[in-house]
């Protein structure tokens, strides 16, 4: 009868604990992010970077919305970013979604966005008609000047043949307008604006 070979055994390496520092930073750089709970988007206040990610989440969001629900131009049109009411109403209706979503809410959660979901349809509609906006074409939202102030521009409407082009262009010329401002804000206090240091009267470091 023939013998057979012990089969050896594989060592195994230990698991490396939870609470392992270089562990969780690898977490990090395999995942790309901290994940963070949702939290609300103040638009006026965002700086140029936090400006660039939000622009980029909303719209691959919207995306995903109107193809999912099948919504017209009437209620979500190509070129909502270039109207803040627009920008606004979907950026909370994004939020309600992320925090009605989330693993920890409750079940029923999402029954109650949809109900409101139906609310913000009727809202982007009113949004929509009174902007102007359509299909291929654009004009800025009509404003009424108040006793005392000047005279609103006139509006005229604007073809527009791309719509992604135009929202990279549309968010490059927001996030260069907000770095412009921080920039000049940094200056006025006399610090770098690459890094915020402050900088002594000889454009030497302060200590």
């Amino acid at each position: 009868m023939t013998e057979r070979h012990a089969i050896p055994e594989l060592e195994e390496p230990e698991p490396t604990p939870l609470d392992d520092d270089e562990s969780e930073e690898q977490m990090r750089l395999d995942v790309g992010f901290v994940a963070e709970p949702p939290h609300p988007v103040n638009w006026n206040l965002l700086t140029a970077d936090e400006a660039r990610d939000e622009w980029a989440e909303l719209d691959k969001w919207v995306t995903w919305l109107r193809h999912t629900y099948g919504l017209p131009a009437s209620v979500i049109p190509p070129f909502w970013h270039r109207h803040p009411e627009l920008v606004w109403e979907l950026s909370a209706l994004h939020l309600h979604w992320l925090c009605a979503y989330d693993p920890e809410q409750n079940g029923s959660a999402p029954s109650g966005w949809h109900r409101d979901f139906a609310e913000t349809r009727q809202r982007l509609r009113d949004w929509v008609a009174a902007s102007g906006t359509r299909l291929d074409r654009d004009r800025p939202t009509r404003q009424t000047a108040w006793p005392g102030e000047e005279p609103a521009d006139p509006v005229e409407d604007i073809v527009i043949p791309d719509r992604a082009e135009d929202f990279r262009a549309f968010v490059e010329a927001d996030v260069a307008r907000r770095q412009a401002a921080e920039d000049a804000f940094y200056a006025s206090l006399g610090a770098d604006p690459e890094t915020g240091e402050m900088f002594d009267d000889d454009d030497q470091p302060a200590e």
